[in-house]
């Protein structure tokens, strides 16, 4: 029987410093994912990475297995022991694990909460996942439903109302450290769709001199023409940082773009002009050693929550009708998991049921020497409408159960033999009930345990 299991870090228990270092691309998450599969507890694996988390979603037949090589692979990638990644790392299982990505993807879990960009990045993480030939029967269906709650909760909720996005918090910044942002000068480093946000923000704010420094110059120009700025290299970026009053960075490089050494070089041709560096990258384009410098005002992504916390309870009462939507979309998975084990579960027990009459009869077979054949097959076919009678309940309540009394009936009657897919010994949780765990604890736990003695 298999369970789902989620491994991740987020904005919400990790600093920047330490998610940039298992940040992933789009090729490194595919690689990861294919890797992933090839480790003998995990069958499906999808990785989600964005500036704000880092998540591992797997299918496993044996969870703390699938725990320990998701940590270790991660800790590698990071280059740090796995008892560090322990205490910031999070690992709901089964049906917490599938609430959780729903609530990724209906952007609940996001630093803004309710943004739209998540939902892209949740599908573009399926499929890359599943050009790695890294998915499933469970992954498929667990991503096509919480894509569904994440556009039920954007279609009946105004969860996203306003369209705000780290880009647009960002512009929000830089309006409340400089004011009106009209004559300022603008350099957008990168010209992803963070970065096409942030140029329709600062449009919105009147700002037409902005340039894009990216090696994907078509995409640069196409940004720069719908929002009246134009393109220039990254040679000529620190020529451009001379003038700039403001820049924002956003690019998918996995190293630093803007060094502290070149960047004092560039302030000490400015005077005594202040230059304001929001840096919304993971891993980060701007290095941190640029706070330092005189002049110069620095702010990562993890300093615009701050900012951000002020848009929560804007959105409070929304976010509270999406959490209703997310639960009535996980009660549908819930089902759907138990169904799906029910079948192999009822001929497993049906078997056993069976196993069980053969052995009561031909252990007796010897006491019935007087008996007529008659007798014999009248003995045997109430030992069968007894076992079938006493089975047909359970059969019932099997099929309308979800994920946890399946596994529970599992264990009762000692049906892990009888499957072809080992299984935890524990009950696994139902939709509304904390994830289980396998005896001796879960891998992360263990690793817990192991760096406090």
């Amino acid at each position: 029987m298999s369970e789902l299991l989620c491994l991740g870090i987020s904005h919400k228990t990790a600093p920047v410093a330490l998610r940039e270092r298992v940040a992933m691309g789009e090729t490194e998450a595919e690689r990861f994912a294919r890797e992933a599969v090839a480790a003998p507890a995990i069958d499906e694996a999808v990785v989600i990475s964005t500036c704000n988390r880092t998540e591992v979603l797997v299918t496993t037949h044996d969870p703390v297995g699938a725990e320990t090589a998701v940590l270790g692979m991660l800790a590698v990638r990071a280059g740090i022991r796995p008892t560090e990644l322990a205490d910031v790392i999070y690992s709901p299982r089964n049906c917490d694990a599938a609430r959780h990505l729903y609530r990724v993807t209906a952007g609940l879990e996001s630093m803004i909460v309710g943004e739209a960009e998540v939902q892209g990045q949740v599908k573009r993480a399926f499929e890359l996942a599943k050009a790695a030939l890294a998915t499933g029967p469970l992954v498929n269906r667990l991503f096509g439903a919480a894509l569904q709650t994440g556009k039920r909760v954007r279609t009946e909720t105004a969860i996203g109302a306003g369209g705000a996005s780290v880009s647009s918090v960002a512009v929000d910044l830089a309006r409340d450290l400089l004011g009106d942002l009209r004559e300022r000068r603008v350099v957008i480093i990168g010209a992803g769709e963070t970065s096409e946000l942030t140029a329709r923000a600062l449009h919105e704010q009147g700002v037409a001199a902005v340039f894009f420094a990216n090696r994907r110059a078509d995409r640069a120009r196409s940004i720069a023409r719908r929002f009246g700025g134009h393109v220039v290299s990254f040679d000529d970026l620190p020529e451009h940082l001379e003038q700039a009053d403001i820049v924002v960075a956003s690019t998918a490089s996995p190293h630093p773009i803007v060094g502290a050494g070149e960047l004092e070089v560039v302030m000490a041709r400015r005077g005594d002009r202040p230059l304001l560096l929001i840096d919304i990258a993971v891993p980060r384009d701007i290095d941190a050693a640029c706070a330092d410098i005189d002049g110069v005002t620095l702010y990562d992504i993890d300093d615009l929550q701050a900012v951000v916390a002020r848009n929560l309870e804007v959105r409070e009462a929304e976010a509270a009708r999406a959490e209703g939507i997310v639960e009535d979309e996980i009660q549908r998975f819930a089902r759907w998991m138990g169904q799906a084990d029910v079948r192999p579960t009822v001929a497993a027990l049906r078997r056993h049921g069976e196993e069980i009459v053969e052995q009561v009869l031909a252990e007796n077979a010897g006491r019935w020497d007087a008996a007529s054949p008659r007798d014999v097959a009248r003995v045997e076919a109430m030992a069968r409408a007894i076992m079938q009678r006493l089975l047909h309940e359970p059969t019932i309540r099997l099929r309308e159960s979800g994920h946890a009394r399946v596994a529970l009936v599992r264990e009762l009657f000692g049906l892990e033999e009888a499957t072809s897919t080992p299984t935890s010994a524990e009950p696994q949780p139902d939709a509304r009930t904390a994830g289980g765990r396998s005896r001796g604890g879960s891998a992360v736990d263990n690793v817990r345990e192991l760096r406090r003695s």
